[in-house]
């Protein structure tokens, strides 16, 4: 048996809509500056790109969309957050929460040549609550399982992103490489520092 991550295509997309959406819509930190939540058009235009991020195509995201998704993706962060501080028990209470309220339930879609998959919808089939379901629905596959300690927050100092590790080894610690290359560059000027004796 290989220690590869198991996470079938749609578990995955929607958990990296899941971090896209996180990382998006809401505030904290990122890449050593704070960063603010967008509000507005920028709120819509964040939503959208967060959807599309994975090379689906663009959606129609109305305001109401976007709010309902930014309110979902501040109590994804807490999942992320809890996962980071091994508090699984905690995680798993907002994720039962989320299924809860975005009445998430399984049906088998066929996707064409791939055949049936495993698919969650919400109470209706509009944008904001199909993805709050999908999403609910893909961390509560990955809580569910061996794959929990696979939702990650940054470790760079100044950065709150979040992501999914579907590396080999299951190591990643940063959101981005450039937040990797930034951790590198300060331990390097670090050692390049002569000490005082």
């Amino acid at each position: 048996m290989t220690s590869q991550v198991t996470f079938d295509s749609h578990v995955f997309s929607v958990l990296a809509a899941a971090v896209q959406l996180v990382n998006r819509l809401t505030a904290g930190q990122f890449g050593g500056v704070d960063y603010a939540a967008p509000e507005g058009a920028a709120q819509v235009e964040a939503t959208a790109d967060a959807l599309s991020a994975d090379g689906r195509p663009r959606p129609d995201v109305t305001p109401a969309d976007a709010k309902q998704l930014a309110e979902v993706a501040t109590r994804m962060r807490a999942v992320f957050e809890a996962v980071h501080r091994s508090e699984i028990d905690q995680a798993a209470a907002e994720v039962n929460a989320l299924l809860l309220d975005t009445n998430a339930r399984p049906q088998l879609d066929n996707s064409g040549e791939l055949g049936w998959s495993l698919h969650f919808h919400g109470a209706d089939d509009t944008l904001a609550n199909g993805w709050s379901a999908g999403c609910a629905a893909g961390l509560a596959l990955a809580l569910g399982s061996d794959l929990a300690g696979r939702l990650g927050v940054c470790a760079a100092p100044l950065c709150d992103r979040v992501f999914v590790d579907a590396s080999r080894n299951s190591q990643r610690r940063f959101c981005s490489p450039q937040c990797q290359s930034r951790v590198k560059a300060a331990a390097h000027r670090a050692r390049q520092q002569p000490t005082h004796t």
